[in-house]
């Protein structure tokens, strides 16, 4: 999940393997795959970031070696 803020000042966290879009016209709407929009504070390129930065962490929880224990 990636947080992000509403116009509002709610944050809010969002799965970002369902957004479709984001559009920038000022503000940034992201358009999920389900057809709802949500405007946020932050700017594309922040939120682009946001969701590189969540798949670099995904991708390294699964590189990790998982830890066994007594039994195997």
């Amino acid at each position: 999940m990636i947080v992000v803020t509403r116009l509002n000042g709610s944050r809010f966290a969002v799965n970002p393997d369902l957004i479709e879009r984001i559009q920038e016209h000022p503000d940034t709407v992201l358009l999920m795959v389900n057809g709802e929009r949500y405007v946020v504070t932050e700017a594309m390129q922040q939120v682009v970031e946001l969701i590189i930065g969540y798949r670099a962490r995904v991708v390294a929880a699964a590189a990790q070696p998982t830890v066994r224990g007594e039994d195997g």
